[in-house]
């Protein structure tokens, strides 16, 4: 694709949030577009409007108004469309009952926002330099919580 390497969305309804993470994108060294939306179903607009091409990944807050995260995954993933879109859940909320149940709802991973700006920018890069092309399946539940 001309001009970026990474295509990225990010569905975040906190506009913070948003900045941050596009600050932090912008700092890692993989030239990427971003696309944001602040609700599941401005996301899902976006998306349906977006694709082809599809993103290279969607990073996916969960509690977010009118459509949550969880709906939005198992939309995605039910949808021939979108179904082989990678999805990173990307949420402040680390409960394990919300971890088990985007992970058998077919999220690809799941990572905690970070608490610094550092750390921030090394969960993306992990995330940007993920092979998608050979993650064709989800990885065990051990290897699904993504640490930075």
């Amino acid at each position: 694709m001309i001009g970026y390497d990474k295509y990225v969305f990010l569905a975040d309804d906190d506009i913070d949030d948003c900045f941050l993470f596009e600050d932090a994108l912008s700092e890692v060294s993989i030239q990427t577009r971003l696309s944001t939306a602040n609700d599941g179903i401005e996301l899902m607009n976006l998306l349906e409007n977006a694709v082809p091409p599809p993103p290279d990944v969607i990073f996916l807050d969960l509690n977010m108004p009118r459509k949550n995260g969880f709906e939005c995954l198992v939309e995605l993933k039910t949808t021939d469309k979108f179904k082989d879109i990678p999805v990173v859940i990307f949420s402040t909320s680390c409960e394990e009952g919300y971890i088990d149940k985007v992970y058998e709802n077919g999220a690809d991973y799941y990572l905690c926002k970070p608490g610094s700006f550092q750390s921030l920018k090394t969960a993306i890069s992990k995330v940007l330099s993920i092979d998608w092309k050979d993650h064709t399946a989800q990885p065990a539940r051990d290897q699904f919580f993504l640490t930075y």
